[in-house]
Order: structure tokens, then sequence, then C-alpha cells
């Protein structure tokens, strides 16, 4: 407690504090949204399997426009990602120093994810655990990294982009979303492979206004702008609009997503749910579709409305201290609760306490309470174990002149991301009943502790002049 008091009195005034409840609670909500959905029954075996209660459950679809918050996620990441990238700028860092710093927060809890259930595959195996089961509960417990390559490519892309954003502004998300559209035309007419683009172009679009919400918040004095927006400092000469944050902005943007999105899932052709539903054959987010684009739209309209009572709660010493202990671990609470939900599946299992009711049923609703207190507590160990590696990771020394890169350290930062992507791309791709002695296949993780090994070389000040 003392810690989080001393870093709530040391934020600095100019802090966007709802970017940081934003964030907190748009991992919260992922958290509860995969605890509160799973049906735990049994294989023809006996063994204890899980899926998601969504095919049971189709009143309850209208309600993922609100519980799909991964947009949240990729809003809120823009905006810091903007406001980190110009702070260390305005330091005198550059693009490859920005990339090696953010690859802290993001792959070393990831790696510690990785390698402990890794380490825990290999004990299983020579103990006679089938490798098939062995990759089934580890694709289970790696799903939230499903989302997180898609971020850590949109990070990797936040210097060229936020530097597209800054000559084009709005017009940059404005091309992204006519790339989903045709992707989206291309998995209506054709195979779904023609819509793969819209992993990247459908987060990158969601990505680049929360840059345009980072330079409307830093917006220049009334006298800088005119009608059509300010001069940008890449071009004095060219005018762009910004992205409009008043409330009657946030009603427009809250009233286009949802008419966007009724005619795109009730008249059009997409499914209204915006999680993935067993069984269906389209999914709205993987690979985002225009509908869940459309979600996003009413999403940031709805941000807009509540700023207000938000940030005069956050001015409160007491709240504002939760969200920023929240934020300390937030992504290991991402990343660790599904293994929690493993865990304690299969504790109760081996006491012969796990209960298994049929979805929808009474019994099914009255077990939801002690099911989500449980894994709370469950999840709450974890990140009592695993958190300080990213709490620690977090810490900046921004009293530091950031050392003057290399075009080979650059060309290194890249190549380290562009590793770790590929890596937890091939994990997330490979079929949960491939028969993986370690979980993942071999060569994944090889490129994974490759890529995250050269980022942490550089981490530590090589390839630096002066």
């Amino acid at each position: 407690m003392r810690r989080l008091r001393e870093l709530a009195e040391r934020t600095p005034a100019g802090r966007e504090r709802y970017v940081d409840l934003l964030r907190a609670l748009a991992i919260t909500m992922v958290v509860f949204g995969h605890w509160s959905v799973t049906v735990i029954g049994r294989d023809p075996g006996g063994q204890a399997t899980g899926h998601s209660a969504l095919g049971d459950l189709r009143w309850a679809y209208p309600l993922t426009w609100l519980a799909q918050v991964m947009p949240v996620f990729f809003l809120v990441g823009g905006y810091a990602n903007a406001a980190s990238l110009t702070r260390l700028r305005a330091r005198g860092g550059d693009a490859a120093g920005w990339l090696i710093d953010r690859s802290a927060r993001l792959v070393r809890p990831t790696s510690t994810l990785l390698l402990v259930l890794s380490a825990a595959a290999a004990l299983a195996w020579p103990l006679g655990a089938d490798p098939t089961q062995i990759r089934e509960v580890f694709w289970f417990a790696t799903i939230p990294l499903w989302f997180l390559v898609a971020y850590l490519a949109a990070v990797v892309l936040t210097p060229p982009m936020y530097a597209l954003h800054r000559r084009l502004g709005l017009a940059v998300p404005l091309a992204l979303v006519t790339l989903v559209g045709l992707g989206d035309l291309g998995r209506l007419s054709g195979p779904e492979e023609l819509s793969y683009g819209n992993y990247l172009f459908g987060w990158l679009a969601v990505h680049q206004l929360g840059f345009a919400w980072h330079d409307a918040h830093t917006a220049p004095p009334p006298a800088e702008t005119d009608a059509a927006g300010p001069s940008t400092p890449d071009r004095p000469g060219v005018r762009r609009r910004r992205l409009p944050t008043s409330r009657r902005a946030g009603l427009v943007f809250l009233a286009g997503g949802l008419g966007a999105v009724l005619l795109l899932t009730v008249l059009g052709p997409w499914p209204v749910a915006m999680l993935k539903v067993p069984d269906e054959r389209l999914d709205n987010a993987a690979p985002p579709s225009l509908a869940l684009l459309a979600v996003a739209t009413g999403q940031l309209g709805l941000i807009l409305l509540l700023r207000g009572p938000a940030e005069r709660l956050l001015r409160r010493t007491g709240p504002w201290q939760l969200v920023i202990g929240v934020n300390l671990v937030v992504l290991t609470v991402f990343l660790w609760h599904l293994t929690a939900a493993i865990l304690l599946i299969g504790l109760l299992d081996a006491v012969g306490t796990l209960p298994t009711p049929a979805v929808d049923t009474a019994a099914w609703w009255a077990w939801r309470v002690p099911w989500l207190l449980l894994l709370s507590a469950v999840l709450a160990v974890l990140v009592a174990i695993f958190g300080p590696v990213e709490a620690r990771s977090g810490r900046h020394r921004s009293g530091r002149r950031p050392p003057r890169g290399t075009p080979a350290r650059a060309a290194l930062a890249v190549a380290g991301y562009a590793a770790v992507v590929a890596a937890l791309l091939v994990n997330s791709t490979t079929p949960k009943q491939a028969p993986e002695p370690l979980g993942t296949p071999v060569p994944a993780l090889v490129a994974y502790l490759a890529g995250a090994g050269v980022l942490r070389l550089l981490r530590s000040g090589w390839g630096t002049r002066g």
C-alpha cells in the first residue's frame, strides 16, 4: 500500500488517468467473461473438459457488444504507445530504443508464462502424460496469446504508423476499415484465407484511433488550429482533422456504431455475437469484421460519454490507487487467468468435488458465484508469484537520457520482435490435438526464446553509442 500511495502522489498532473482505468476494466472484463461462460463436462473417457456456454445462451449475444472489450484494449494501447513514444523522442530517444524499452513490459511476463508451462510439460511427459493431452492443456492456457500476437504486431508497427498518423490523421483508420471490408467480402464469397489480413488491419484501425485520441488530448492552443484542424509538426503546411472527443461526438459515435452493427448483424450476414460461438461458421473477432469495428465505434462513443464522471472519480486517492495496483500486474492477470482455471479444475477433479452441471440450468447458475470466487483466489496466488516480474519490468528510468542506437541495434530489435510474434503465432495456430511433448512446437519455442533473448540483450545496453 505504501508503494501505491507513493506512485499515486507522483502521478504527473497531465496523465490521462481514464486510459489506465479503461485498461484495467478491459482486462478484468476479459477475465471474468472467460470464466463466466465456461462449461465443465467430461469426455467419453471420463476426463474433465471445458467449452464455451455461448452456443446455448443465444439471448446473451447482444451482451457481447459490451463484453467484447479487446477494441478497448487496443484503443488505450494506441493512446499509451503514442504517449510513451512522444515522451521518449522529446528526451532524445529513437524508435528502436522505444521498441526495446516496450519489450520489457510485454515480453518478460509472456516469457515467464511460456517457460513455466513448458517446464511443467517437460516434467509431465516422462511421468506418462499423453503428448496430445499436454498440448490440449497448453493450448487452453495460452489462448490469451492470440490477442498478444496482434498487439505485439501493433507495437512494433507503432513508429511508422504513428508517423503516418501525424501526416494523414483519421484517413489512416478509414483506409484500414476499407481493407477490413474487402477482407470481409473475401471471407463471405471465397475461402476464409482471403480475410486473414483483417487480423492486422482490424486491430491496427482501432490502435490508430488511440493515436488520434492522444493527439486530441494533447491538442495545441486554439490559436494554432483552425476549422480544418491543426498543422502537423511533420508537414507544417498540411492540415488534418482531429478526433472529436466532446459529449456530442460521443453520442454520434455511440448511435452510429449501434446503427451500423444492427445493419451488419440483424439485416446483414454477420453473427450477433462478438465473441466466439462454438460451431458458428463466421466469427466477428477472428479475424475482426466490420461488425466488430462498428461495435468498437459504439464503445468509443460510450467511453467519451463516461469520461467526465470517471475523471472525477479518479481524482480521489482510493480509486486511483486501485487502478494503479491493477495496472502494475494487468498483463500477468490476462496471461494467467486460464491457467488458474486449469489448476482449479484439476484440483477439484483430483479430490472428487468437481461439479459438472448442464449449461443454463439452475445448478449451473448457482455454481457461477463460488466458481468465480475460487478462480479469483487461485489467480491471486499466481499473480502474487509472477506479478513482480511485470511490476519490475514497468519501472522506467525517466531521468536518464536515452542512449543513441545504431542501425544494427534497430534491425535486431525488429528481428527480435518478429521472432517473438512468429513463435506465438505458430503456437496459436498449432491444433490443440497435436502431440507436443513440450506443449508447443519446439521450433516455435526456440524461436521465441531467441527473439526474447535478443531483446533482453539490447535492453542491457548492447549496440548503443556513447
